[in-house]
């Protein structure tokens, strides 16, 4: 069941059984949609939930179509039970589209109240960061990479219908966060065309006010605002922050109606 997702200008956020999750998307050059599509899905039982943030390669109104195409994939296939098998899915069926030269980077992460556990397949996006309560610190999630003969691992969809995908599970504690974002992030330049990169970003996110946690992606985003001396972003901009809560419960009545409203388009996503 989606509760949210979409490739359009937002800022907002939405809570499900043990997670808490802000999202802020800007289109490239002020345009309604672009290449960065973001979606969340809840299942029934309020066990499982799924997120997906995508890129597609280019940005803006040009690549909107195609964004809008792959989140279609994404609310054809969110349900598979085994997350390796839909990511595989999502690679082929997007490989089938057409689109020459397209591809889309991509990370994938499912969430399960009963073990507190997530696990990330990573299509080739840039790495998530994690800052875990217990040390108070923020980290780059690093991706397990294994030997696998002449099969490519971990690419972009839309490069090689064969592909393969790695998992990485990690058990998440109470006020643990992860932020996920696409590669304008780290492929900001300042005023001299230096590149601010996977360390530089880190830098930024370790600033973060995590005590008010609603207003992170906005202070992020002016952060790289002020990395570029105020010039503008070269590519649409997407972070997603992730708050674990650990708290269990199933979605009320009124949750649920509110989902299939926008499962049968009733509701706007």
């Amino acid at each position: 069941m989606e509760i949210w997702g979409g490739s359009h200008n937002v800022e907002s956020a939405v809570s499900t059984p043990g997670l808490d999750l802000w999202i802020c998307s800007r289109p490239h050059d002020q345009a309604r949609a672009g290449g960065d599509v973001h979606y969340v899905s809840l299942c029934g039982g309020g066990v499982v939930t799924r997120f997906i943030l995508a890129d597609v390669a280019g940005h803006g109104d040009a690549v909107a179509g195609i964004a809008r195409q792959l989140r279609t994939l994404m609310r054809k296939n969110i349900n598979r039970k085994c997350q390796a098998r839909l990511v595989m899915d999502l690679n082929r069926q997007f490989t089938e589209l057409g689109e020459a030269g397209r591809f889309a980077t991509a990370v994938v992460a499912t969430y399960l109240a009963t073990t507190r556990r997530l696990t990330i397949c990573n299509a080739g996006h840039p790495r998530p960061f994690w800052y875990q309560a217990a040390t108070k610190t923020w980290s780059v999630l690093g991706e397990s990479h294994r030997e696998s003969g002449d099969t490519a691992e971990n690419l972009p969809f839309g490069i090689s219908e064969s592909a393969g995908y790695d998992q990485t599970e990690i058990p998440l504690s109470e006020r643990d966060f992860l932020l996920f974002y696409t590669d304008a992030f780290v492929e900001a330049v300042d005023p001299d065309g230096q590149p601010l990169g996977e360390a530089g970003l880190l830098k930024l996110v370790r600033r973060l006010d995590l005590v008010v946690p609603q207003n992170a992606t906005r202070q992020l985003l002016g952060s790289l605002d002020h990395y570029r001396n105020g010039q503008s972003a070269e590519d649409d901009q997407t972070v997603l922050l992730l708050r674990h809560t650990g708290k269990r419960r199933r979605p009320s009545v009124g949750e649920k109606l509110s989902v299939y409203a926008k499962l049968l388009g009733l509701q706007r996503v």
